[in-house]
């Protein structure tokens, strides 16, 4: 077995849509990156590629590659979970902590665990929602923050 950790963090900025986890979350600003900036989907991206020791999300997608200009994250977990397969490794689980004031996601986490447990091809993905009780650049409302762990299991 082999255990990941993932960080992520972008910025909230006018004229963007808010993605999590594959999920558009209406809401007045969205995550400023270059590709679609889903912060939860790329800590889980580092988590699973930190678990199978096969780089971070910088080395794979660059930010200044233009083919990932506004991409789907989802698109990139994909092929995330490819290379981990190919490393001979099964996603066990996957837990998520998404650190934000606003908007209360909890009416969309249900929809984001089901796009995830498809890509990840497992039932046990968790996320939760956090607010930081008005502290720090999440909890005044700069930015979002996102923790991942995942357990990887050796393919039979």
């Amino acid at each position: 077995m082999r255990i990941g950790h993932g960080y992520d963090v972008h910025r909230l900025v006018p004229g963007r849509k808010l993605i999590l986890g594959g999920v558009e979350i209406p809401f007045e600003r969205g995550l400023d990156g270059h590709s679609d900036a889903d912060v939860l989907t790329h800590a889980l991206m580092d988590a699973l590629l930190g678990a199978a020791c096969l780089g971070d999300i910088g080395l794979l997608f660059p930010d200044n590659d233009p083919q990932y200009k506004g991409i789907s994250s989802l698109l990139l977990l994909e092929e995330v979970v490819r290379r981990v397969h190919a490393a001979g490794f099964a996603v066990g689980n996957a837990d998520i902590t998404v650190l934000c004031q606003r908007p209360k996601l909890r009416p969309h986490i249900p929809a984001m665990q089901e796009r995830l447990r498809a890509l990840l091809g497992t039932e046990t993905v968790n996320v939760k929602a956090t607010t930081e009780e008005g502290l720090g650049f999440t909890g005044s409302g700069e930015g979002i923050a996102c923790h991942a762990v995942c357990l990887l299991e050796e393919r039979a």
